[in-house]
């Protein structure tokens, strides 16, 4: 049995919206695209490339989907990462796409179903944004390892990831957090059932 990992790249707010260009995703107006350069380095760099080079097949929601489909294509297979991206098998969870124009590109239409069968089928499905799906995956069990690398600083705006509706679920640290030269942070979480609450902390052994 596969994993379904979510990579993300993200604030201490939340947001996870457009980390990679200007005009990357600019829904909702959104002003603050291009946040993550700022705090590359070689160091977070290498980790990326490696969680990619993992991964054997790639899951996204729509909106991502066309964001990278519009983007990895062109970039050629002189670039590791668009090699990676462009060969492996790609899923899309979409009701209303028909005729995928990235090469490799399977239409799913139930999440409950056809993603809890990728699980058979690969190691590792990677999932990128898509925020949408990511709740769904965790309302549906499916989400298995999260994989962030937190970026210091807060936008105030933008997509945020688990927001309202998102159903409670607890996670444990897998591996040391590693920090980058410029402050990012690497964080790998993998669920670990459900909250534990109504603890009041007064009454802990000290």
């Amino acid at each position: 049995m596969g994993i379904i990992q979510v990579d993300l790249f993200i604030t201490l707010d939340g947001i996870y919206q457009a980390p990679g260009g200007p005009d990357e995703d600019r829904e909702g107006g959104f002003a603050f695209g291009g946040w993550q350069g700022a705090y590359f380095d070689d160091e977070s760099g290498e980790t990326i490339g490696a969680e990619i080079g993992r991964l054997d097949a790639l899951l996204l929601g729509r909106k991502t989907y066309d964001i990278f489909a519009g983007y990895w294509p062109a970039r050629g297979d002189a670039d590791p990462i668009a090699a990676r991206f462009n060969a492996v098998p790609k899923f899309v969870v979409s009701r209303t796409l028909t005729d995928p124009s990235w090469e490799g590109t399977t239409v799913l239409t139930d999440v409950a179903t056809e993603v809890r069968a990728l699980k058979d089928r690969f190691d590792e499905v990677h999932v990128f944004g898509s925020g949408a799906l990511v709740t769904t995956l965790l309302r549906e069990g499916l989400l298995d390892r999260l994989n962030l690398i937190l970026y210091p600083l807060v936008l105030g705006s933008g997509k945020r990831l688990f927001g309202d509706g998102t159903v409670p679920a607890a996670f444990r640290l897998v591996k040391p957090p590693q920090a980058f030269p410029k402050g990012a942070v690497s964080l790998v979480y993998e669920r670990a059932g459900d909250p534990v609450t109504g603890v009041d902390i007064s009454q802990l052994p000290e």
